[in-house]
This record gives structure tokens, C-alpha cells and sequence, in this order.
């Protein structure tokens, strides 16, 4: 099933036809053609190398600019299409077909394509929010061998006794991998090309098992995965690598969220999409509905994800690791800086996170507490307190203290020097690209104190910052599994990898989803578990596709957001001077016209190459914009200053004879009736 945000007739896809008889289009491929071979990172201008000929074909195909409407109709909407294939693993056959898509077309209608592929709460003032269009079209496919295979494994891998399911919890855990291996085997043998850039979802119902079951993440399945000091989290979703997620329906349901209330509850019971085939039976159209709403929902947060914060593509990444420690030796259990430069390592080696020009580089620094005044001075400055009640024999009041993360964040900005000079951080680092501090505050504490009373980690645009003491649990305001979530306050790791995510490549957590429909972000925690860096229920520090896809698109569509809203400021500028015909001369006209079909074909060929996930590509082509947009810029420039100011001199206007005689022969008729006035309204009075 094929679930896009498809352009509208005038929107920039169309373009990318060559369609074989517009000549112009074809010149247009041909010199792209020619500079993606000789130059495949866009430095130079290849118009400029371009002979007269070939450049004057580029200009016949559009010779007026409408300057009220250019500024719309060329540009926007923007339209990203995304693809996604939907594998029937034993759930129905192919009569849920005209059924799903209609109920999905209802879905879709009802969040009325939310623009927030692109930008959040974050950006919404300072980003254009461009439209898109919405439409869909596709089919289900069925995998009777796919699911042999699975039912298969799970009868091989011999589900664990019901003495070692969780406590509180019916559902025995199962591993995940098996089932997750074949799936993958499906996936590459089905789709070795990869070309398109779909995603595949695989909806799988096992149908009932001997005994009813969840999915383990951690470890191999087993272990101390039953220890009540340690919280394995069971759910019934992964998301791989590659691009492909399995749901399996007919696992739990399971059960995860907040303990109590606040957002992001998971409904207990059949009455979550996860659940769709538990409970009593239902009709075949309330099921196809509840999967409906679970595809839209993984499509929304897993798919096009919202974007956290703008980030503009830097050649060179810097990650400087700066470790306060306040006891007298580090301590680096649960905090291996190699770890984490190996997760994000390992990643750019694979192709991911990075694009092709781009380096990523890690330093490491360590800063005694106990002779660093500014770091005493930061966290004692942002230590705050509050009251908890508890009810023991009586209700008692208890006092705890958490970090403020904003105003430890304000402290660590006005004391940026001395902080570096503390950790011996040189300022020449900073001339390589951009550079991400990420500051842990090891304290020698024996009581609990997180940011912001429940995070270890916080992400901000220009740093990261994190926080442990010696304690090593504290238990959670989040359950799964029928008990309170136990986290562990000195495992670093997986909280930093996930903040510099959010830090260096706008990554948004698989909780939060912007919602125009409500102005604000959402909470859902159906795809916190498995592999994924946020969140309290997964306890893996690898990323998905999820990640390692959104890292990179989140780059591009920064910069093509501003090369889009430059173009509309140059286009406000001539209609601003009059329009292109007053404002260029013939000459000038003739290669506006020529660069700003270039601009738009590159653009057209920029978001078809999002679409199909080919960054590289789209990488290729906004760069090569760049080139156009310059060259436009200084043209408006140069014209501009070309332009002489003149003045039209004009006759005074003829004396209004006419009017002054009204006015003055109205004027004597008001004084000659108010001078006779006694006579004019004079009354009969009475005789006596």
C-alpha cells in the first residue's frame, strides 16, 4: 500500500517529467548531466562554462514572470512524496483491500495531512510552514510462506515456561531476533535494489499460541530479565536498519506508559490499534480501522518524523565530550565515552547519519568538581527543590531536589570560556564546524538529582547536558510489564546517544509528534520499545532507519527551506521594484529567466530524490541551486543599482471658479435669512 503526500497539478513532482517534447528540459538534463560526472559536490558553476546556444534554449520555456504569483505558484506547495508497502502476514486476504483503503483515505482526511514533516514547535515562527497535498493508492500483499517460516521458528525456539514470565505480567517474553532475521531475509530477498526508498510494514498475526507472549529486547531473551532491579520492557514492534518494520498483532497486548495519568497513556486491554485482534470479536471494519490507525501512526512518527530543531549542513561535526567528575578516581562504568563514539562510528561507516562530504569527530575532556568554581557555582545555581506526598501509615511529606536544565543551560552559556580554559579546550577547534558540547556532570552525591526532575539527559540546539550521582536506581513514574519502571540513574550511555541526536541532527524522540490540529506536541509511546534511543522502555543505544534516515533528511530540508524562502525574498524584491520587465533590461531578462528554470528544475529534482530517500542526490541538486540563487541575487542587485529616480512634473490645477461662486452665494443666502429672520418666521400672537 503506497501512503504518499503526492503534489498538486501545479506542484513542483510535475516538473520532473522530461515528458520528450519540451526541448528546453531535455537541455536542462543534459547539463546536469554533464556536472553531476565532473563535478559530484556542485563547487563550481557549470552555466558559466555553457555555451551561448545551450543557455539560450534554457530560457524559451517560460519568458514572463507573474511577479503577484511567482512567489507561490513556482515554489510552493512542496510536495514529499513517501511510499510505503504493507505485507498481510496472515491477517486477511485480498477483500480488506477496497475496505483498508477506504478507511485509511478516512484517516488520512481526518488529520488533514499535518504539515509537520518539516518543522515543529520549535520552528513555526521562524520557518515557513509550506502546504502539501495528500492522497494514497496501493495494495495489501499476503506472505503465506513468510508466515510458515515465522510459525516455524517460534515452534523451534520453544516459548520460555510460565514460571519464567514477568512478575505482574501474563505474557511469557519471547526474543525478538529470530522472527526479526526472517523478516529481514524477506525484506533484502524481495527488495535487493532498494531503489524506490519504500518502506516496508509488515502486519503479522500468528494466530494463538500455547500460551500468550511478548517480544524481549534485552540481552538474549533470558538472564535477569525477571529481577525485579532490573525492568525489561516486552512489547510487540521493531523497527530494523533497513527499512522495514514488523508488528506482530497477535503478541500481548502489552502494556506500557505512564504509571497513572499524563500523556501518552496507552489504553489497557484490546482498546490500543496494537490490540486489534485480542478481546472479544470484532467486525472485520473495526479491525481494518484500528490497523488503519496504527499504519497511519507509525507513518507519522516513524516515517516522516517531526523536525526537533533547524540544522544547516556543516562539513565537519565535532562532539566534545567534557566529563566533571567529583569523586577522587573516574569512575566510567555506565558512561564509556567509546561506546558512544562507536554507536554514531559505526553508523557514518555504514552510510548513515552522515552524507558523503560530511566528518564526524569525537574529543574527550575531563574536569575535577572540586577545582572548577564555575561548575560548583552552575549546579548549585540550578538546584531546585520540591514535595512529594507519600502515604506510609500516614501521608508524609518528603523533599527532593532536581537540576533546573534550563538555567544550568544559561550558566554553562555565560561561562563558556572559563569552562573551555578549565578543560583545556582549545579554540581552534571550533573553526572545523560545528561543535556539540556535551557536559556530564558526575557529582559525588549520595541522593538522587536528574534534570528537571525526570531526565539524564537534555538536549538543547547547542549543547547537551547530563547528569548522575552515586546513586545508582530510582524508581519511575512510567510502567510496563504491570510494575513501575526501575531506572537506572548511572547508565549514561543510551540517554546521551539519544540528546546528541536531538542536538547535532535535529532527531525527534519516538514519543513526540507535532500536531497542527492541536498547535502543540504530542505524546505516544506506542513506538518507544525496541530499537530505538528514547525513551524509558528500550533499553538498546543502536538506531533504526528511523534515525539514521531523519538525521540526513533533516539536513536537507533546513537548507531547502532557506533556499525556497531566499527565492521568495528575491522574488518580493522585483515585484517590490515593479515586476522583471521594468526592473531588467532585454539582456538581463533573458538569463533571469534562464537561471530561474534552472532553479526550479533543480528544486523539482531535489524533492523527487527526497522522496525516493536518495540524500545524496537531493544533497547534490540544493547545493547546485545554490549556485542558481547566487547568480539571481546579483543580478537583482546590479539592476537595482541601475535604476535612476525621476520625477514627473505636473500643472497646478485651474482655480474652482464655480465652487467659490456656490459656496459664496450660499454663504449670503444664510446671512440674508438669519438677518430677516424675525420677519420670515415671525407667529400670530394672541390679541387680548
Amino acid at each position: 500500500m503506497e501512503i504518499g503526500l503526492v503534489p498538486s497539478s501545479n506542484s513542483m513532482m510535475k516538473s520532473t517529467s522530461l515528458g520528450g517534447a519540451n526541448p528546453s528540459l531535455i537541455t536542462r538534463q543534459t547539463l546536469i548531466t554533464q556536472e553531476t560526472r565532473t563535478d559530484p559536490k556542485s563547487e563550481t558553476d557549470p552555466v558559466l562554462d555553457t555555451d551561448h546556444a545551450l543557455r539560450l534554449s534554457m530560457s524559451l520555456s517560460n519568458n514572463r514572470i507573474d511577479p503577484c504569483t511567482a512567489s507561490r505558484t513556482p515554489l510552493l506547495p512542496v510536495s514529499i512524496p513517501h511510499s510505503v508497502e504493507v505485507e498481510d502476514v496472515g491477517v486477511g486476504d485480498g477483500t480488506t483491500l477496497a475496505i483498508s483503503t477506504t478507511v485509511l483515505s478516512r484517516e488520512k482526511s481526518h488529520h488533514n495531512c499535518d504539515p509537520n514533516v518539516l518543522f515543529i514547535d520549535l520552528l513555526r515562527d521562524k520557518i515557513s510552514s509550506h502546504t502539501r497535498n495528500c492522497s494514497h493508492s496501493g495494495s495489501v500483499q499476503s506472505s503465506p510462506k513468510l508466515l510458515a517460516q515465522i510459525l516455524s521458528t517460534l515452534i523451534s525456539s520453544n516459548l520460555p515456561t510460565p514460571q519464567n514470565v514477568f512478575p505482574n505480567s501474563r505474557d511469557l517474553p519471547l526474543f525478538y531476533e529470530p522472527v526479526s532475521r526472517i523478516v529481514k531475509d524477506d525484506f533484502l530477498k524481495g527488495n535487493s535494489a532498494h531503489l524506490g526508498g519504500e518502506v516496508y510494514i509488515y502486519l503479522i498475526n500468528l494466530g494463538p499460541q500455547s500460551h500468550p507472549y511478548a517480544y524481549s529486547y534485552g540481552g538474549d531473551g533470558g538472564g535477569d530479565s525477571s529481577s525485579p532491579s532490573f525492568t525489561r520492557c516486552l512489547g510487540s514492534v521493531w523497527t530494523g536498519k533497513e527499512r522495514y518494520i514488523w508488528i506482530d498483532l497477535a503478541a500481548g497486548p502489552v502494556n506500557y506508559g505512564p504509571a497513572l495519568s499524563g500523556d501518552g497513556v496507552l489504553p489497557r486491554g484490546e482498546f490500543h490499534p496494537l490490540a486489534a485482534v485480542h478481546g472479544p470479536p470484532k467486525s472485520e471494519k473495526v479491525v481494518l480501522a484500528d490497523l488503519a490507525s496504527l499504519i497511519w501512526s507509525a507513518y507519522q512518527v516513524l516515517l516522516v518524523p517531526s523536525l526537533r530543531i533547524p540544522v544547516t549542513l556543516e562539513k565537519t561535526l565535532v562532539v566534545q565530550f567534557i566529563h566533571v567528575y567529583g569523586s577522587e578516581e573516574k569512575d566510567l562504568r555506565g558512561l564509556n565515552w567509546d561506546n558512544i563514539e562507536r554507536t554514531f562510528m559505526d553508523e557514518a561507516h555504514d552510510g548513515g547519519l552522515l552524507l558523503k562530504d560530511q566528518t564526524l569527530r569525537f574529543r574527550t575532556y575531563h574536569v575535577n568538581y572540586n577545582v572548577c568554581p564555575v561548575c560548583s557555582f552552575a549546579i548549585s545555581r540550578a538546584t531546585n527543590s520540591y514535595t512529594s506526598r507519600f502515604f506510609f501509615q500516614n501521608y508524609t511529606l518528603i523533599v527532593s531536589e532536581y537540576l533546573d536544565s534550563k538555567r544550568l543551560h544559561q550558566t554553562l552559556q555565560e561561562s563558556d570560556d572559563e569552562l573551555k580554559r578549565a578543560a583545556g579546550i582549545l579554540d581552534q577547534e571550533e573553526d572545523f564546524g560545528r561543535v556539540i558540547p556535551v557536559y556530564v556532570f558526575d557529582l559525588d552525591y549520595n541522593r538522587h538529582l536528574m534534570l528537571d526532575r525526570y531526565h539524564q539527559s537534555v538536549a538543547f540546539k547547542d549543547m547537551v547536558i547530563a547528569v548522575r550521582t552515586r546513586s545508582s536506581q530510582t524508581v519511575s513514574d512510567y510502567n510496563c510489564n504491570g510494575r513501575h519502571v526501575i531506572t537506572q540513574t548511572r547508565e549514561l550511555e543510551r540517554p546521551i546517544v539519544g540528546s546528541i541526536l536531538q542536538s547535532t541532527w535535529g532527531v525527534s524522540p519516538t514519543h513526540l509528534v507535532w500536531s497542527s490540529r492541536h498547535n502543540s506536541t504530542m505524546v505516544d509511546y506506542t513506538w518507544s520499545v525496541g530499537q530505538t534511543p528514547f525513551g524509558p522502555f528500550s533499553e538498546t543505544s543502536s538506531l533504526s532507519f528511523v534515525q539514521r534516515d531523519a538525521a540526513r533528511r533533516n539536513v536537507l530540508l533546513t537548507t531547502l527551506n532557506y533556499t525556497i524562502t531566499s527565492a521568495i525574498e528575491v522574488l518580493e524584491s522585483i515585484s517590490a521594484h515593479g515586476g522583471d520587465r521594468h526592473l531588467l533590461k532585454q539582456g538581463q531578462h533573458v538569463v533571469f529567466v534562464e537561471r530561474w528554470n534552472l532553479l526550479k528544475y533543480k528544486l523539482d529534482k531535489a524533492v523527487s530524490a527526497l522522496s525516493h530517500s536518495d540524500f545524496e542526490m537531493a544533497s547534490y541538486f540544493i547545493r547546485s541551486s545554490d549556485h542558481d540563487l547566487f547568480a539571481i541575487h546579483a543580478l537583482i542587485y546590479q539592476a537595482s543599482q541601475e535604476l535612476e529616480a525621476t520625477f514627473t512634473c505636473f500643472k497646478d490645477p485651474p482655480f474652482p471658479w464655480a465652487s467659490v461662486a456656490m459656496l459664496s452665494f450660499g454663504f449670503v443666502a444664510f446671512f440674508y435669512v438669519y438677518a430677516r429672520r424675525d420677519r420670515i418666521f415671525r407667529s400670530k400672537r394672541k390679541q387680548f
